[in-house]
């Protein structure tokens, strides 16, 4: 029996997500069309892949039979698609670049329209993300992360290393003790479902009974709060050419194990071999060396 990928695609966004809706947003088509097409496709299967309820939806044993065979499926799709586009010599079109919130808005923003100007036939979509989005699958081209890769196909392009610090308003800068401690310090961080998102288990494994005193699930929000005054956020210490002025100031505090933090460059090995992947990743690489430089002098 022959299933057709968008098919399989449309199963694994249902299964991945946990309900029609969340599959439907995944891939940009409406609910009733994803219900259309995955009761067609349990009718070609002859069984049902879930089972509906309030709260979702979950697989059924046909399901997760199938959810294995299918993770596969999307990674050669992937594949597929990197060798499809390699073809194409000419640095031109499109790459999507996945991110932390905070690198998304202080880096790759500003180097987007940096990359406008001097290189017009290239364009970047950044997909702000606290979650890793899928690199084999072809979910992004290129991505800045935390941690090095560690699933088969990944490729590390660059590492670098910089200093973490604790980062307050003047305001409230001049309010504190001249060497605080964590726990005196009001702290900003990731509300629910995000609070096991760093730094949230670092201070908490920091500061006994840590309780934030503002928490917010956007990043925007939290860096508002604290350049008003409301309290602490631990942010990357290092600059570049495209930093935005800021009011907030660091303070003389010792993170410990978590003074240093590390940002990796990460692809499928084969997006380097489309060109316009390969480019922007160059010139990332060119930028983000000279932050390391910057951190490390």
């Amino acid at each position: 029996m022959d299933i057709p990928w968008e098919d399989v695609r449309l199963f694994l966004a249902v299964a991945e997500t946990g309900s029609l809706s969340g599959a439907a947003r995944r891939l940009r088509i409406g609910q009733p069309t994803v219900s259309r097409r995955l009761a067609a496709l349990e009718y070609t299967l002859g069984a049902a892949l879930f089972r509906r309820g309030v709260e979702g939806a979950s697989l059924t044993s046909a399901g997760e039979r199938l959810l294995g065979p299918a993770k596969k499926m999307a990674e050669w799709a992937g594949e597929v698609g990197r060798a499809v586009e390699s073809s194409d010599r000419s640095p031109r079109g499109l790459v999507r670049i996945t991110a932390t919130p905070f690198q998304s808005f202080d880096f790759l923003a500003p180097f987007g329209a940096w990359l406008a100007g001097k290189h017009p036939g290239l364009r970047l979509e950044v997909l702000s993300s606290i979650q890793y989005l899928d690199l084999n699958r072809g979910e992004a081209d290129l991505a800045l992360r935390a941690k090095a890769p560690t699933q088969e196909g990944l490729k590390e392009v660059l590492a670098l290393e910089f200093e973490n610090a604790v980062f307050v308003s003047k305001s409230l800068a001049a309010k504190l003790p001249r060497k605080p401690s964590l726990a005196e310090l009001p702290w900003i961080a990731w509300a629910p479902p995000f609070d096991m998102v760093p730094p949230n288990p670092q201070l908490e494994e920091l500061i006994p009974g840590f309780t934030p005193a503002f928490t917010s699930d956007n990043y925007l929000v939290q860096l508002a709060a604290a350049e008003a005054g409301l309290g602490a956020m631990v942010m990357a210490r290092h600059r570049h050419r495209f930093s935005r002025p800021s009011s907030l100031v660091p303070l003389p505090i010792d993170l410990g194990p978590y003074q240093r933090g590390s940002l990796y460059l990460v692809c499928a090995k084969s997006a380097l071999d489309i060109p316009r992947v390969r480019r922007v990743s160059e010139l990332l690489v060119s930028e983000l060396e000279k932050v390391g430089a910057s951190s490390s002098s």
